[in-house]
C-alpha cells in the first residue's frame, strides 16, 4: 500500500513523516524543504502475529508494510508550475491514497505560507490544484480521443466518460464523488487521476489540544470531509515525534499519561484500511507467522495469489480457521481435533483474521 503525504508548506508534513517512519527527512521552517519525495516503509502493527508466533513457535513475524511518500509542499498555482508544482503533482499520481495534512494549530513561530490559519482555505487551495491538474490531463486526452474516435467507434464510451469527468471538474467536483458504473470505474482507474484517489485529512494539532473533546479547526475539517465521504484523523505531529523515540512499553505508558488509546500512526493505518476497503488474512508455521493485505471481498484463490501466483493457478482448497478460534484451541492440532478448521473452495470469500493453509497443485 502506497500513501502520499501532501499539504501546503509548513503544515507539519515532514515532521509527521519523520515521526511515523523514523526516516529523518529534512523538516525545515521554510517552503520546499522537501524536493524529492522521501519514501519510508512502516510495518502495520498487528498484535495477532505475536500470538500466532507463540502458538506455532515461529522463527519470525512478518507484518504487512505501508510505503509513505512525503511529497513536497504544494502552493497556489502548482498545477501551472508555481513553486515546484508539476513535479510534485506527478509524484502523487503514483500513490493509492492521499494523506492530506492540514494545519490546525496556532504558532507564531512557524510561518504559514498564506499568513494566517484557515484549514478550509488550505484544503481548498490543494484541492483546486489537484482538480486543475486533472482537468489539464483530461482535456489532452479528450483532444486525442476526438480524433481517434472518427476511425474507431469503440472509443466512443471512453470519450463520453472523459467529457463527463471534465464537466464534473468544471463544477469543482472531485472525481471520487461521481457515481460511476463498474465499467467506468475500471476505465477511470487506468487514467491515474488525482481527485479520484481516496483522501484522509490529517488534522495536525498541538500536543495539548489532541485530547480535547471539541476543537474548532478539527470540527471544520470534519464537516468539510463528510460532504466528500473522506476520512479525518486528528494527529499531533509533535506527539508522534516523541513516540518515535520510545520502545513499546514506554510508548504505552506515554499514551496512557496523555489519555490517548492509540498513536496517530495506528489510527492513520486503521483509517487507510477502512478507506481502501482492505482486510488482512494470516498464515502461520514454524518458519514464520505473516499478515497479508487483500481487498475486502477477495476470494480464496486470489488471496492465495498474493502469496504466490502458483497458488492461485493451481488452487485446490484452503484450510481456514478464524484467529479467535485458533487462540481458544491453543494449537492447530487441537483445533483440528475439535473440528474448528474448515475446508473452503474457490468461491470462499476471505474474512479479516482468517488463518489459512492453501492446498494447490501446479
Amino acid at each position: 500500500m502506497k500513501l502520499g503525504i501532501v499539504g501546503l508548506p509548513n503544515v507539519g508534513k515532514s515532521t509527521l513523516f519523520n515521526a511515523i517512519t523514523k526516516a529523518g527527512a529534512e523538516a525545515a521552517n521554510y517552503p520546499f524543504a522537501t524536493i524529492e519525495p522521501n519514501v519510508g516503509v512502516v510495518n502495520v502493527p498487528d498484535e495477532r502475529l505475536k500470538i500466532l508466533s507463540k502458538i506455532s513457535q515461529s522463527e519470525r513475524e512478518v507484518p504487512v508494510s505501508i510505503k509513505f511518500f512525503d511529497i513536497a509542499g504544494l502552493v497556489r498555482g502548482a498545477s501551472h508550475g508555481e513553486g515546484l508544482g508539476n513535479q510534485f503533482l506527478n509524484h502523487i499520481r503514483e500513490v493509492e491514497a492521499i494523506v492530506h495534512v492540514v494545519r490546525c494549530f496556532d504558532n507564531d513561530q512557524i510561518i504559514h505560507v498564506d499568513g494566517s490559519i484557515d484549514p478550509i482555505r488550505d484544503i481548498e487551495t490543494i484541492n483546486l490544484e489537484l482538480m486543475l491538474s486533472d482537468l489539464d490531463q483530461l482535456e489532452k486526452r479528450q483532444g486525442k480521443l476526438v480524433k481517434q474516435v472518427k476511425g474507431d467507434k469503440a472509443l466512443k464510451p471512453e470519450l463520453d466518460l472523459v467529457e463527463r469527468l471534465i464537466g464534473a471538474l468544471e463544477k469543482s467536483e472531485p472525481l471520487r464523488t461521481m457515481e460511476l458504473s463498474e465499467e467506468e470505474e475500471k476505465m477511470i482507474s487506468s487514467f491515474n487521476l488525482l481527485t479520484f484517489k481516496p483522501v484522509i485529512y490529517v488534522a495536525n494539532v498541538s500536543e495539548d489540544e489532541l485530547s480535547q473533546d471539541s476543537h474548532p479547526y478539527i470540527d471544520q475539517v470534519k464537516e468539510y470531509a463528510e460532504k466528500l465521504h473522506d476520512e479525518v484523523v486528528p494527529i499531533s505531529a509533535e506527539i508522534e515525534a516523541e513516540i518515535a523515540t520510545l520502545d513499546d512499553d514506554e510508548k504505552q505508558l506515554f499514551l496512557e499519561e496523555l489519555g490517548i488509546e492509540q498513536s496517530g500512526l495506528d489510527r492513520l493505518i486503521k483509517a487507510s484500511y477502512k478507506l481502501l476497503g482492505l482486510i488482512s488474512f494470516l498464515t502461520t508455521g514454524p518458519m514464520e507467522s505473516r499478515a497479508w493485505t487483500i481487498t475486502d471481498g477477495t476470494k480464496a484463490p486470489q488471496a492465495g495469489g498474493k502469496i504466490h501466483s502458483d497458488i492461485e493457478r493451481g488452487f485446490i482448497k484452503a484450510d481456514v480457521i478464524s484467529f479467535d478460534d485458533l487462540v481458544k484451541a491453543g494449537s492447530m492440532a487441537k483445533a483440528r481435533e475439535e473440528g474448528l478448521i474448515r475446508q473452503e473452495g474457490k468461491d470462499y470469500v476471505m474474512e479479516d483474521g482468517d488463518v489459512v493453509l492453501f492446498k494447490f497443485n501446479v
